[in-house]
């Protein structure tokens, strides 16, 4: 059964979240929504009915409709709600009168929107994965395969075209993205790095070719992080021009196809940043014993490694988490903001 308190919780719990990742304006939408909404209009009963976890660990039904009241900002379409919506500064009323004609004028968009979940491609993540990618190089001295679970439209696939400020470590100065997060810790191990070959899924990929893929892409990030979308289209643009895709597919059958054959002489990378969670329980463990399996195959010369930005229930962010084989050995080499704006780095062991 739907449970509207729960649902208005819900939005009250993503406003803290987004006090938390620095955008204050994402937080007053939705405690205006969590305050406000109710059944007066067709998206009003539609949320309030909700049929599932509307909570940021499950369907995460505030950023839906965030996401979709963006996309009609970013796309021309938003009439007065434009005017409402940074870089304008205007009372809660005025937000509000301008979000509640959206969801009457705007009903089927927005109805439509809601039926799938925010699809994020964090760039800034990458700062966080680097590090590990530099780590994996550095033990084992052979170029890359880099399978990605989770790509979305590939943002942080093609990570090796971005430029890094790491402590005291520069890489690719003078990228047309460049990503420094606070530091806090040792530098990573400087180690030359080659990509053999590259591959990402997604249940559903984005296409940096296609308009409206790019514009669903940046609804999702949040209306005053000014910083983020433009970063963002920076790297949709990379990927573009790259003409990087992501396969359609589930992970668990698409890591089976990539983990199938030995790569000699190759180190193979699986790694994900805020994925693994969006499998059911079920699909997580059938993955966790597929890796596990190919990594008891690996050997020094054909090695496995897995590289995870994962939540673990911490307030500080997301682990940051390593696992190589033949020796299985795993060690957290670090924390990071889920949103890659910091990130604490402790390293492996002897490095």
């Amino acid at each position: 059964m739907s449970d509207p308190e729960a649902v208005h919780r819900s939005f009250l719990m993503q406003a803290e979240a987004c006090d938390s990742l620095g955008s204050p304006f994402t937080a007053r939408l939705c405690r205006l929504l969590a305050e406000k909404l109710d059944d007066s209009s067709a998206v009003g009963r539609h949320i309030l009915g909700w049929q599932g976890d509307a909570t940021s660990n499950g369907d995460a039904v505030a950023l839906r409709l965030a996401g979709a009241l963006h996309a009609l900002v970013l796309g021309g379409f938003g009439g007065g709600l434009s005017a409402a919506y940074p870089p304008h500064a205007v009372t809660d009323q005025a937000l509000w009168n301008a979000v509640f004609a959206a969801l009457l004028r705007d009903e089927a968009f927005i109805l439509e929107r809601l039926k799938s979940p925010p699809q994020t491609n964090e760039v800034r993540r990458s700062a966080a994965l680097m590090p590990g990618f530099l780590t994996i190089a550095a033990l084992f001295g052979k170029p890359l395969v880099l399978s990605e679970i989770g790509a979305s439209a590939g943002l942080n696939l093609q990570w090796d075209l971005y430029g890094y400020r790491l402590g005291d470590l520069v890489w690719g100065e003078g990228a047309h993205v460049m990503l420094s997060p606070d530091w806090t810790g040792g530098a990573p191990p400087k180690a030359p790095i080659a990509i053999f070959e590259r591959g990402g899924c997604d249940l559903n990929p984005l296409d940096p070719q296609s308009f409206e893929d790019r514009q669903r892409l940046l609804s999702y990030i949040w209306a005053d992080q000014a910083d983020r979308i433009e970063r963002t289209r920076a790297a949709l643009i990379i990927a573009a021009d790259s003409g990087l895709s992501v396969e359609r597919a589930d992970a668990v059958e698409w890591l089976r196809t990539r983990l199938a054959h030995a790569q000699p002489g190759k180190a193979h990378v699986i790694y994900h940043s805020v994925a693994w969670q969006y499998l059911p329980a079920l699909r997580q463990a059938e993955g966790n014993a597929l890796i596990a399996a190919a990594g008891a195959r690996a050997t020094e010369d054909a090695p496995l490694t897995r590289l995870q930005m994962e939540g673990d229930g911490q307030k500080d962010g997301a682990a940051l988490t390593l696992t190589i084989w033949p020796t299985g050995e795993t060690h957290v080499v670090g924390r990071a903001d889920f949103h890659g704006r910091w990130v604490k780095w402790t390293g492996w062991p002897g490095l």
